[in-house]
């Protein structure tokens, strides 16, 4: 089965990579028509930066900036709503929304209700918060902690589909991040797909040692392959375009025997 491709529609002044290009509803609008022309299967709408240091928004502003941009491409394509707010989740939903993605991973109890109206959600593990997770790093077997989280998560959860995202970058150093993509298959016994997020990440030029942030397509495509090759089955990306010709040709080589 083909993986799912998620186009990252940051409708945000502060994203890392292209905060500011989509604030106002037209422009997002066209963004999340193009991504999905181009490929994307999913539309991930965020209304609120969680690059690392990056200042919270209220419920309400966050909901001024996605509700009127879920309700239209919401006729084109599945919406996941990229929140951490309950009511910005419920708002969403009644909107179009049909996944929930959460990067506190439903450590929210009111947030872990909420999951349950919705189709499908996306539990990413996660420390603090963007202000404190830099500092929260430390871990003696991350993997297993990792793993332990999700299976805690799992118990808890209703949801009829579940994603499991491992939060690359999401207090992990950068050599954190390039282990879980490494060992990505070790949550493959919990019996839900895989869902990454490493695109055009701050790991990708800190191990490259390349200095222009925007030279980072090379090394999220890397990212993607390393995980796809273990299984994983959904990719988070702002290059649709190009993720969709890599993994269209990774499937076409693997189809020769």
């Amino acid at each position: 089965m083909r993986p799912t491709i998620v186009g990252i529609l940051n409708v945000t002044p502060d994203s890392f990579y292209d905060g500011g290009k989509y604030t106002s509803v037209e422009k997002a609008i066209q963004h999340g028509k193009n991504l999905i022309a181009q490929g994307a299967d999913i539309i991930d709408i965020g209304g609120e930066s969680t690059r690392p240091g990056a200042d919270a928004v209220s419920e309400q502003e966050e909901c001024v900036r996605v509700i009127e941009v879920v309700k239209e491409l919401s006729k084109y394509a599945p919406i996941s709503i990229d929140t951490t707010k309950p009511y910005v989740a419920q708002q969403s939903l009644l909107s179009g929304a049909q996944i929930l993605n959460d990067v506190q991973g439903l450590q929210n109890p009111i947030m872990m209700e909420v999951a349950s109206d919705f189709d499908e959600v996306v539990i990413m593990h996660s420390r603090g918060t963007p202000k404190t997770m830099r500092s929260q790093t430390k871990y003696t077997d991350i993997g297993q902690e990792i793993y332990d989280f999700f299976a805690h998560q799992l118990k808890k959860c209703s949801c009829q589909k579940i994603w499991l995202d491992p939060g690359i970058g999401f207090a992990k150093t950068s050599e954190q991040s390039i282990f879980l993509l490494n060992h990505i298959s070790m949550f493959q016994d919990l019996d839900c797909p895989l869902y990454i997020g490493a695109s055009r990440k701050s790991f990708i030029p800190k191990t490259l040692s390349i200095e222009n942030h925007v030279d980072r397509l090379g090394g999220s495509l890397a990212a993607v392959a390393v995980t796809f090759a273990q299984g994983a089955q959904a990719f988070r990306v702002h290059d649709v375009a190009e993720t969709k010709q890599f993994l269209d040709m990774m499937i076409a080589i693997e189809s020769i025997s």
